[in-house]
């Protein structure tokens, strides 16, 4: 057998780590993705959150899990349209005397659309907006607004090195049901994020979900500070989320202090 030359392995090198880079270029392109609320890109988001010191004793404790499907689809060359549901799965205990508040079941459903264009703009933003909807699947009279609602809803962000920063919007009013005036939905949500992906693919962020409710006057405010790291399980790309939350205003007998989020999310690239 004649000796190996240097040459023959070259190509085996080569070929190794091109592979390597390869790798690490869609891991890149995915985790990307992962913080763009409008990325053409089937996800699964589960997010557990966990809220404290409710109602008027402060002994209130809430669970909610939020079930988010986001479905992308092509219109043209130019458009996609995204899908994105928010299911809550809530459970509350000790949000009032004698248990009475004590519930657990599905709340009312957000669907959102956003139209939105392949390409960033010149200055690299990601743009999109279409239509909010606010539908009362909730299992109980306490678990939901019992009113259908719509609106609008925006988003607009832009990556790069490393950085993500933006903020999505949406606005709801009542379209039915039968509460007086003063009990008929019309709510404003801010919620502006940043971020931050290292070269081993794990963001640190913070963001706000802010809802003002315009009839009551008041204001939800939960601050999130999350650590993400993006992996693969049995092939599986998905991320993993966890960290806390502070309330940095509610409404009366709302959440106060701290909380927690944890969150997976499985990726589904095209």
């Amino acid at each position: 057998m004649p000796p190996l030359r240097p040459e023959h392995y070259l190509l085996p090198c080569a070929l190794f780590f091109g592979a390597l880079s390869a790798h690490a270029d869609d891991s890149a392109e995915l985790a990307k993705k992962s913080l763009n609320p409008i990325a053409n890109l089937y996800s699964l988001p589960i997010q557990y959150n966990w809220n404290q010191k409710m109602g008027p004793t402060g002994d209130g404790m809430q669970s909610v899990t939020n079930v988010q499907p986001v479905l992308p689809f092509e219109l043209n060359e130019h458009w996609n349209l995204i899908s994105r549901t928010i299911l809550p799965i809530i459970d509350q205990h000790g949000l009032a005397p004698g248990g009475v508040a004590d519930k657990s079941g599905v709340g009312d459903v957000t669907q959102s659309f956003f139209f939105s264009p392949k390409d960033p703009t010149e200055s690299g933003w990601i743009l999109g907006g279409g239509p909010v909807l606010l539908i009362p699947t909730g299992s109980d009279r306490l678990l939901s607004s019992r009113q259908w609602g719509a609106g609008p809803t925006i988003v607009a962000l832009k990556q790069s090195h490393g950085w993500t920063r933006g903020i999505l919007a949406n606005q709801i009013w009542s379209l039915s049901g039968e509460q007086s005036n003063a009990e008929k939905v019309n709510q404003t949500f801010l919620q502006p994020f940043w971020s931050y992906t290292t070269h081993t693919y794990t963001t640190f962020g913070v963001n706000t979900e802010s809802t003002y409710n315009w009839q009551t006057r008041e204001w939800s405010v939960p601050i999130n500070a999350t650590v993400t790291q993006l992996l693969k399980l049995g092939g599986q790309p998905m991320t993993l989320q966890a960290g806390p939350r502070y309330w940095a205003d509610s409404p009366e007998d709302g959440a106060r202090g701290w909380g927690f989020r944890a969150a997976i999310t499985f990726l589904f690239p095209r």
